[in-house]
């Protein structure tokens, strides 16, 4: 394995969330006082290796929410940090940085009845003329002021982890999970939460390309065919998929009606 990471991901008070190396014939990726994930070349086979004392919740959660779709970026899938919810038989994501609102968005519509596919980690594949949102884990991730303004009391909980505040949820009666991939509809890029309404923004493809490159997951950053195909998929994807810029303002009372606005766009695409 290489002594020096080829890339570091940092939290926000600039501690190391996670250090990516290489071996002969895999990638190495270690979150530091929680495991060390093995991940083969092909992307076919995860192997963990947890420090003493890290929880199952917590290597559970790991894999689900950051090992697994870098793992299916390196087997070929295009994978996007989006939450996605089925509206009207048709997929309908949500991307954005973390904090931006889409887990919440997620929970929102499947307390309506809309069934979600993924609170992040949405798996977008071709076929044909068409891009296909696929399903992820049947569970969302919210932290204590959305679960608390959003969530039925009583909604099934999956066992807490050691590294997040947050609480991930499992689907049920109360939030209902597609298992099926659905069309592609409308990809809608969320802003900071400035606006005092809902606001729609188309992109050009071009607009929508920088988005959907800074909102993709991505195991190997280096190898110059793997980024240029990477790059292609995605420029594809922006000309076929409508991709929109969408800001809202973060209150809780005006989410049943964020909601009901960002329905009627989708339907109308």
């Amino acid at each position: 394995m290489s002594l020096l990471p080829f890339q570091e991901w940092l939290q926000p008070e600039q501690r190391i969330w996670a250090q990516f190396f290489r071996t002969s014939c895999s990638y190495l990726i270690r979150f530091p006082g929680l495991a060390d994930f093995e991940i083969s070349a092909a992307g076919d086979h995860v192997r963990c290796w947890p420090v003493a004392g890290t929880s199952d919740g917590s290597i559970q959660h790991l894999f689900l929410n950051q090992v697994s779709p870098l793992a299916r970026s390196r087997a070929g899938h295009i994978m996007l940090h989006a939450s996605a919810v089925e509206i009207g038989q048709f997929c309908v994501a949500f991307l954005g940085a973390s904090g931006r609102g889409k887990s919440t968005l997620a929970a929102v519509f499947a307390r309506a009845g809309f069934r979600f596919l993924t609170d992040d980690g949405l798996t977008v594949t071709r076929r044909g003329d068409r891009y296909i949102g696929g399903p992820s884990h049947p569970s969302l991730r919210l932290w204590d002021d959305s679960q608390r303004a959003i969530l039925w009391q009583g909604t099934a909980q999956a066992p807490a982890v050691q590294y997040t505040q947050k609480a991930r949820f499992l689907a049920g009666e109360s939030l209902p999970f597609c298992d099926e991939d659905r069309d592609l509809r409308i990809l809608y890029v969320l802003g900071n939460g400035d606006s005092h309404a809902p606001v729609f923004e188309p992109m050009t493809p071009s607009e929508s390309l920088i988005e959907l490159l800074k909102n993709s997951f991505l195991l190997e950053t280096e190898e110059p065919e793997v980024l240029a195909r990477h790059f292609d998929e995605l420029a594809t994807l922006a000309r076929v998929v409508q991709v929109c810029r969408f800001d809202y303002p973060r209150q809780f009372l005006n989410l049943e009606a964020v909601r009901a606005a960002v329905h009627q766009h989708a339907l109308k695409q």
